[in-house]
């Protein structure tokens, strides 16, 4: 894992993925630490239809609040978001979230770039945001817009992710601050906005 020169205060943490991503959050989520002071919004391609709620799969691993978004949703720091399945998620304003029923990008809704892009519109360089396994292409044109934002991005190695090819994507369209296995990523999420953490190091 690289120690690049990014800023580690943020405002906002995103992460997307898809096919494979699912088992990384179940463990990556457990392990981030119950004082983080943003919010984190995660995007996962899932079926729309017949799926249970995200919010009950993870609540029962992890002390932090685990909400499933509703339109007009605010954000509160120190919580964990997971897009609705089958609408796109934008962030209206700071600390707003609006769904939205559009067409499918990259044959997806709820689309990683969409996200991405608006949080990074909002939030600029305090934006952070990481991609995950998944086995098409959304996500990587987002996290390179949160890159020229000067937000900080991080990518799943390719040889960790179940499905390589949605990281692979992104390092094909930039160089990422970071490109690291889950261990590495559960450390760097810890670290953000955490003094104590930075002493350490």
């Amino acid at each position: 894992m690289a120690e690049n020169d990014v800023n580690n205060q943020i405002e906002l943490l995103v992460i997307g993925g898809s096919a494979g991503s699912f088992a990384v959050l179940m463990e990556l989520i457990p392990k981030i630490r119950n004082t983080i002071d943003f919010p984190i919004i995660i995007v996962l391609h899932r079926k729309a239809i017949g799926a249970s709620s995200i919010a009950s799969i993870f609540s029962p691993r992890t002390s932090i609040p685990v909400i499933e978004c509703e339109d007009k949703e605010e954000l509160i720091p120190g919580r964990i978001y997971f897009a609705p399945a089958d609408y796109h998620l934008l962030l209206e304003r700071k600390n707003l979230i609006a769904l939205d029923y559009s067409e499918k990008v990259n044959y997806s809704r709820p689309a990683i770039d969409i996200t991405f892009k608006t949080a990074a519109d909002i939030y600029q360089k305090k934006t952070a945001g990481i991609l995950l396994s998944g086995a098409n292409s959304d996500g990587a044109m987002g996290l390179s817009y949160i890159k020229k934002n000067n937000g900080t991005t991080i990518v799943q190695t390719p040889d960790s992710a179940e499905v390589g090819f949605m990281p692979q994507q992104a390092l094909n369209l930039f160089t990422p601050d970071y490109v690291v296995d889950i261990q590495e990523m559960i450390v760097l999420i810890n670290k953000f906005n955490n003094p104590l953490a930075e002493a350490q190091n």
